[in-house]
């Protein structure tokens, strides 16, 4: 069974742009869709995001909504427990492929520290 985990130096979860996540409405409240807006750059990446290292730099004190605990994702999507794992994974692949493609060297590193089979 395949674990979600946190890819160091991925980076494709920063990539905010409101329009390429169209139902931001849906699972965030207004308070944190204000949030997540004024973290917005210009050129659709988060303001904290350091794309020279690919990191967080507020990684410690980032939102809610920018983590993956059961807790967050239950109130955001509805989710049980038992389907962390497979959701967050799928959340990750459908990001990584946006940023950096399908077959790329992110979405390999992070199949392989996840443990899933290509």
């Amino acid at each position: 069974m395949a674990t979600w985990q946190c890819v160091k130096s991925c980076g494709a979860c920063c990539f905010l742009a409101p329009d390429e996540r169209p139902d931001l409405e849906s699972y965030l409240t207004p308070d944190q869709l204000a949030l997540y807006l004024s973290m917005v750059g210009e050129d659709g990446w988060c303001i904290h995001y350091n794309a020279g290292d690919r990191l967080c730099t507020i990684y410690p004190d980032r939102p809610s909504f920018c983590r993956v605990t059961f807790d967050t994702f239950e109130t955001m999507f509805g989710i049980t427990a038992d389907e962390l794992d497979d959701f967050a994974i799928d959340c990750c692949q459908e990001h990584i492929a946006d940023i950096y493609g399908e077959p790329s060297p992110e979405m390999e590193r992070f199949n392989q520290a996840v443990g899933v089979e290509e």
